[in-house]
């Protein structure tokens, strides 16, 4: 991994920079779309290239281990050439789903025990067999396994939790190193910093990332339930930490307006499900605010889905349209309103990298994000 900074914000710690990895080249500011079992959901891998733009993409360590299994990807010679997606790929280490899976898991020292969430059968991960997973799924980029405390939660739980998750990492790292890649790509290991939203766990977690000197770092541990002021203070003091020449990836944020805040407070890459889960309930992100397709307003407004918008949906459908095929539960309008999200996350992180070039990012940052939470 190379990251070469092309142009800062002279009134923020906004950068606009590039990724080299072997599979391509990622521009950032980025927000990478989810694709938790190694697909997006609704959404073709022509139309992620080709339409969407998307450069990079997530799958997730936790579900493609217990779905199609590891031995279907191996026979496939890796994730990219079993969901044929020749860009590249980051998994989660799966950390988030032990997290998500309270009452089916026990952690202790050595690993995470947990029932699956398919039929209940138990599995054993630790940080040695989630790096081992990931070199069999193939991923350009692996995420530490972590723990990821919930909101809120108690001073001395989380500090317990983030100093386990540094012991983790160092075993993360022995294993990352004394292993070699699968297939014929060189892969990359990322550490997570955690904390909680306790300033002073936070900073000692980002100083014992810093040490480990990985060629990138992530922030782990935000948008779990806490108020958006603290998620922006957490970030502003880790960022302040973690060194400026290397990408900085805020993980599972956020809103059109999270991730514009986050880029001011210096960070280059992200993931969320929100724009496909909202797409799929009817929520259509534009540049004028939020629309309710489903709402009655829209019902025979004949009007281009998004006159603004990049993708080919958004000139070929009608909002009547759309919102006929989401209130008929039709497959189509989950596809087309997934497409248009993706598209406009996308969309906005491009605009954001000019806006840092041209030298008026914060200003244009701080107009947009009012725009972007109007219920039009």
């Amino acid at each position: 991994m190379k990251f070469n900074i092309i142009a800062k914000d002279a009134n923020s710690k906004a950068r606009r920079g590039k990724i080299k990895l072997e599979r391509g080249t990622i521009n950032t500011p980025i927000f990478m779309p989810v694709g938790t079992l190694g697909t997006v959901r609704g959404v073709h891998q022509s139309e992620l290239i080709n339409d969407i733009k998307s450069e990079i993409i997530l799958g997730n360590t936790y579900h493609l281990y217990l779905r199609p299994k590891l031995e279907v990807i191996k026979h496939a010679k890796g994730i990219h050439n079993f969901i044929n997606y020749n860009k590249p790929i980051l998994t989660d280490s799966g950390g988030y789903q032990v997290y998500s899976l309270a009452e089916q898991r026990k952690i202790t020292e050595e690993g995470v025990k947990f029932r699956s969430h398919i039929d209940g059968s138990t599995h054993f991960f630790t940080p040695e067999n989630v790096i081992d997973i990931q070199r069999d799924i193939g991923a350009d980029i692996m995420m530490a396994f972590d723990e990821c405390p919930p909101y809120p939660c108690n001073y001395n739980y989380v500090k317990k939790s983030m100093q386990l998750t540094h012991r983790w990492l160092k075993r993360c790292k022995n294993r990352f190193e004394h292993t070699q890649k699968k297939y014929d790509y060189k892969q990359t290991l990322l550490p997570i910093v955690q904390g909680g939203t306790y300033k002073d766990l936070r900073k000692i977690s980002a100083q014992e990332i810093v040490s480990f000197d990985f060629p990138a770092n992530a922030i782990g541990g935000l948008s779990v339930g806490e108020p958006h002021e603290e998620m922006y203070e957490m970030t502003d003091i880790v960022t302040d930490i973690l060194p400026k020449e290397k990408p900085r990836y805020l993980m599972g944020v956020g809103t059109p307006s999270n991730l514009l805040e986050n880029i001011a407070l210096g960070i280059d890459m992200f993931d969320c499900v929100m724009p496909t889960r909202n797409a799929r309930n009817g929520l259509l992100y534009t540049l004028d605010g939020t629309i309710n397709i489903k709402n009655k307003k829209w019902e025979k407004d004949l009007s281009p889905l998004d006159e603004r918008g990049t993708t080919n949906v958004d000139k070929q459908y009608s909002k009547a349209y759309l919102r006929h095929l989401m209130i008929s539960k039709e497959i189509l309008g989950k596809q087309i309103a997934s497409i248009h999200n993706l598209g406009f996350y996308i969309n906005l992180m491009e605009i954001a990298r000019k806006k840092i070039e041209d030298g008026d990012f914060i200003k244009w940052k701080n107009k947009i994000v009012k725009q972007l939470d109007v219920r039009l």
